[in-house]
Order: structure tokens, then sequence, then C-alpha cells
């Protein structure tokens, strides 16, 4: 059948099915009714294809100006899901309750077939404009749809298939709605579904994001699904009434909708107050606690938290109230063990918040739940780490570390997940053992999983769930049994809402939180320098007053990394003596401020390195090129600064290298010259 032929056809049997007369295919009664509207309400001729209006660039930037936590919390979850659908043939949209398309996932190619049909961001896709199609009809619908190729209204658009979901905000609302839209001829029949697990991750995180400073609830009537896609989820206030919930949360206690619990208190759905059940989550180590309804007829498991930043009321009221229970167990209950707490004394020396965090971390490592260290970088969160390993019931196991930020993402999953023999070019002969395997009866510590990769964040999570690895190329799992600790100078949460970090993810790694202070913040600075000059040497050299004070008032924005570099500078300049303020380094005994200085100068200052340029040359880089540079000098230090080798790690030739090295000041020779001659104004 022609083109032609095909399209009166299909404009044919639209016609017939609005006017109630013989159609050729069954068609089902949503098609048929928003066919409907189409000729009826918005007076659009099937045979009359008008593609649908572009917004300006100006009024698109307002749109998604206006939407900018609803598009920094779908961004991630449309990777995700184009990612898992794996047709180049499709794109992911995410359109407004308007029907604009403001965000499109999709391969170059395809993006560019379809946008002469008007399909691309910044266009209006409702049924006005469009027609019957995935996008428009959702919305008309507020409801799952599919519509697939003859079903769309013009035959210029029978070629495509579409699965949609509609996004609801804290208020009931269509905040928007999230689309595949195909030219598959089969349409995949798990593509709705996952359209719909999408739909849902985002709309927790727009929660999440609305509700930051909110105490939150994760409850389920079964505790497998507290905190999870089906988990239900209420945002409370420090009043301990209800701001907001998903829709799962209203389905498990019986509302219809948000406005039927909005601004009740949250004993009248559960028969226990907010700061019993934050009490109870943070004595059970975030474990679900059984609770009941507030008639008692069903039971749930619930999670209770404080918001992220601590400043609620209900937080400084348990601080106290917490110290007290974990040093004063109830008789009632069942604790852990208590550990032997001087084994890891040596991590702080008398400052209260330090303190805090290892009572509370020696605690939660007992019941082998996963722990996320956040600190500055020095900060000594792999110290802190491998002590935590040394009381924990995987002491006897190893403690394998891996840095996410220092390997390149080419190699970080052969790193972390092994692969067998024979897997890829330039595999070894006889395979090999990943990190995750190697952990096996010890302890994984990743330190920097903010920078994990998105790809395989999906890896990870189906390691911890399952507890199994597949190396690559394998068709075998590997069993594995490890106590996991990650540590991040990020915040996670806030990577999570912008679209960096999975969701699922970051909760099934935040057992708890454990925030190590700046070196600047602890009160324990003086016994903690002697316990470093201790260490260093058997015979430590004594501090002149004036190099006390130097170091005690400096801001240290290297933190203890940076300190140790210091003393070790210090014992070998002092030779025996003691150390004297001209032993320091300029910048100690000057005494600036962290707030006085350049936040690139800040951050270099903790690099005290033989082969690293001088501050001056290192202050002109921003953040992120000092974080490249500090990537670039942990690989040559990892190949002894091979940087053949260097190079081939990266998949860059060796002058592309030294040109980077050239931009990020980086030095072979302590002469300045650079590299293999190259001259000076090369950039990269």
């Amino acid at each position: 059948m022609s083109l032609l032929a095909d399209s009166s056809s299909h404009v044919r049997e639209v016609l017939n099915v609005v006017n109630h007369q013989l159609t050729t295919r069954p068609t089902s009664e949503s098609v048929a009714q928003s066919w409907t509207r189409c000729i009826n309400e918005f007076q659009l001729d099937p045979a009359r294809f008008v593609p649908p209006p572009v917004l300006t660039e100006y009024e698109l930037r307002a749109r998604r100006e206006a939407l900018g936590d609803l598009i920094a919390c779908s961004k991630l979850e449309m990777t995700t899901l184009y990612q898992q659908l794996a047709d180049p043939e499709l794109a992911v949209v995410l359109v407004d309750s308007g029907g604009v398309i403001v965000h499109q996932v999709s391969s170059v190619p395809f993006a560019e077939a379809v946008a002469g049909d008007g399909f691309r961001v910044g266009a209006l896709w409702s049924e006005r404009e469009a027609g019957t199609n995935g996008m428009g009809t959702c919305l008309a619908e507020r409801d799952c749809i599919a519509v697939c190729q003859h079903e769309h209204f013009y035959p210029r658009y029978t070629s495509l298939t579409c699965s949609a979901a509609p996004i609801f905000d804290d208020s009931g609302e269509i905040a928007g709605v999230l689309d595949v839209t195909s030219r598959s001829k089969l349409l995949q029949q798990h593509s709705l579904v996952l359209v719909g697990m999408s739909r849902q991750m985002i709309e927790n995180r727009l929660l999440d994001a609305r509700y930051r400073h909110a105490n939150m609830i994760h409850f389920h009537s079964r505790p497998e699904f507290v905190g999870t896609l089906h988990g239900g989820k209420l945002a409370v206030g420090d009043d301990s009434t209800v701001l907001a919930a998903n829709r799962s949360a209203l389905f498990q206690l019986g509302f219809r909708s948000l406005s039927e619990l909005r601004g009740r208190r949250i004993e009248e759905a559960f028969n226990a107050s907010l700061e019993d059940m934050i009490a109870r989550s943070i004595r059970g180590s975030f474990h679900p606690v059984t609770v009941y309804s507030a008639n008692q007829t069903n039971r749930f498991f619930l999670v209770a938290q404080t918001p992220q930043n601590g400043t609620g009321r209900v937080t400084r009221m348990l601080v106290t109230d917490f110290a007290a229970r974990s040093s004063t167990p109830e008789k009632h209950e069942k604790h852990a063990p208590s550990p032997k707490l001087d084994e890891i004394a040596h991590l702080e020396f008398g400052d209260p918040r330090m303190a805090s965090q290892i009572q509370l971390a020696a605690r939660v490592i007992q019941r082998k739940i996963p722990i996320v260290l956040r600190g500055q970088t020095g900060t000594g969160k792999e110290v802190f780490a491998q002590a935590l390993h040394s009381i924990s019931p995987h002491a006897d196991g190893p403690f394998v570390p891996v840095n996410c930020a220092s390997l390149p993402e080419n190699l970080i999953e052969s790193e972390l997940f092994g692969y067998r023999a024979g897997a890829f070019t330039g595999a070894q002969r006889e395979g090999r053992r990943g990190k995750i395997v190697q952990a096996n009866g010890g302890t994984l510590f990743l330190d920097e999983i903010g920078d994990m990769p998105l790809v395989l964040q999906a890896r990870l999570l189906r390691v911890i769930e399952e507890h199994e690895v597949t190396p690559l190329g394998a068709e075998t799992t590997v069993k594995v049994n490890f106590q996991l600790i990650s540590a991040s100078h990020r915040n996670l949460l806030e990577l999570v809402q912008s679209g960096q970090f999975r969701e699922d993810l970051y909760y099934r790694l935040k057992g708890v939180e454990l925030n190590l202070p700046t070196l600047r913040e602890r009160v324990d600075k003086l016994p903690l320098i002697h316990h470093l000059l201790a260490n260093e040497t058997d015979d430590p050299p004594e501090l002149t007053p004036e190099a006390e004070h130097a170091l005690l008032t400096y801001a240290w924005p290297g933190n203890i990394r940076q300190l140790l570099h210091v003393l070790q500078m210090a014992i070998a300049l002092s030779d025996g003596e003691p150390i004297r303020c001209e032993h320091l380094p300029p910048e100690v005994t000057q005494r600036t401020s962290a707030a006085d200085m350049p936040t690139a100068l800040r951050l270099a200052s903790a690099d005290i390195d033989s082969h690293l340029a001088d501050d001056a040359d290192i202050s002109s880089l921003n953040a992120i090129q000092l974080n490249e540079r500090e990537t670039v000098l942990s690989l040559l230090d990892e190949h002894r600064w091979n940087v053949s080798n260097v190079a081939k790690a990266l998949g860059i030739s060796r002058n592309t290298l030294y040109r980077k090295m050239r931009r990020l000041h980086i030095r072979l020779s302590h002469d300045g010259s650079p590299p293999d001659g190259l001259p000076l104004d090369l950039d990269a």
C-alpha cells in the first residue's frame, strides 16, 4: 500500500470511530475519546497536518527556569531509562504540564530524524496542537497510556509508538509527563512499566528536593520495601504536621488525596509521635522499626530521618537524648555488644564532635550497616574507615580501598568488578579479581563515591542488593559478603537532587552518615599535633611557643593531610632541634585565614609534593582544574611517573598528556623546564 493510500485509510478510520461507524480495527476507549476531542473540541482535521508550534528561545528558557527542580530531578532517571531500553531508535522526553518538551534524551540520528515532524525540545505536544499522542493524551487522561502507531491522530505520526506516565507534584497536580517515543515497529511491552517506575523515582526526588528541610518518614507494610521505589514517604514539619506525601503513602494510609492528609498531625496516621519515631530510628541504626496505624488495625515498618542539614528542632532536641541512650541502653531493648573504643581512640584526642561520631560509628559497625563518611579532603576518611574495619565483625578479612575519583572511567569497571580471562583486548591472560571480590569477608571502602559514573552505580546497586558480582565477560556470578564503607567530600543528597547520583543507590549506601569535622573546627588540634609528631619519629622534637601558636591559628584548608606534610617537612628541617617558625611553610606562619585565601589556593595548599609547581602557579587554576590535576598526579604516582603508561591508562597520546600536565602546572623536573622540550605556549 502506498503512503498516500495508507494515509487516506487512517483518516477514514479516525472519522469512522468519531462518527460511530464501522471500523476495520479495534480501537481502545481512551484513544477513541481522544480522537473525538481532537475533532469536536479542538477542530482538528486528520487530513490536514499542522506541525506543533515551537517556543522561542526566550519562552523556552523561561519555562525551563520555572521547572528547574523538576528537570534536575528527572535528568538522571531519563538517562537511566534510555540506557535500560537500549534502543537507538527512541527518545526519552519530559514535557511540562502544558505539553512543551523541556528535556530530551536520544541519539543524535534519531533526534535529527524526528525533528522535522516537530518532535524537538521547545515544541508543544498537547492534544490541541498535536492530536492524539502519548504526551498530550497522558495530560488529558491524567494516567499512564501507550499510543501505538495508528492510534495517533495524524497519519504523519503513525510510525511512532509512545509510552507516557504523568508526574504528580506534592500537591497532587500534574507537574509534567515522562514519555518514551520510538520508531520501532513492535511495542516494547516493558517500556510502559519502566516509564511508570521512573516516574515514581522522579516524584520521590521532587518531594525530597522541595522538602529538604522537613523530617522524612519512609514506611511500608513490608520492611524490605521501606526506602524503595514502592515505599511510602511523608514530609513532616517540626510541629509534627504532615506537609507532603507521595502517592504510595496516601494509598497505604487510606487517603484519596493529599488534601485529606496535609495539615494533620502525624499521630493521626501512626500510634507514635515524631520524636519517638526519630529516636527509635536512630537507636535502631536506621533499620525499619515497627509502628501501628492510629486505629491499631495495620502494622507498618518505618525509618524516620531528620533534615540532612541537621537544623530542625527535633534534631537539636534528640542530640543529647541519643548520647544518653547510647551510653545507657534501655533494659527491654537488645543492643549490639559494645566495641572496644580504646582500639580506635587514636581518631580523636578530646574533640566532642569527633567523639560522638566515633561512638555512633562503633555501634553501627557491629550491625554490619553501610556507612557513609562525609568530610573535606584530608580529614582522614580512609584512616577512619580502616579503624572501623579493625573493630568490625569483618576485622579478620581484608580492607580494600578504592578511590573512585582517581581511576579513569574506562578502568574503574574492570577494577571494581574484575574480568575473566580473554574478556577484552589487553586483558591479563589469567583474568583479574575485582576489588569487590577481593573484599569478600572484609571491608570494601569506596572513597569519593560521588565521582562514580552513573552506569557503574547501577551495577554496584545490584551487587549490594544481591550480594553477588559478575566479572566482565563472565557468565557465572560470585557470591560476596563484605562491610561497605563509602566516603565523599561532596554532599551526596545534592548530587541525587541534581541527577548526578542514583537515589536508590544513595539510600542503600547510607545506613548512617557520619560527618568528620575539618581540622580548623577541632578543639583537639594540639594533642593531635603531638600524636602525629610521635608517630613520625621515636624522638619527636618539641615545638617553640611561636611555632605552636602558628600551627594552632592556621586555617588548615588541607586538613590533617596538610598538617602531616607540614610536620614531616618541619621534622626534617629542624634536624632534632625544637621546631621553630622558620621550619614551617610561609603560609602557616603568616596565619592567613581560609576566608582571606582564594578558593583555588585554599584547595591547592594541601598539596605538598616535590613534583608540584609553586603555589603561585597553582593559584591560577579553578576548582575543576585542581580536581583534574589531583587525578593526573595520582595516576603519575601509581605508574611511578612513567608518562607513557599514564597516557595509555587515560587513552590519550603522550604529547596530549604533556600538554595537559603543562596546563595543570605539573612538571617532571625541578628546574621548571617543560617535559620533552614542549614550547611554553602550548595549550590542550
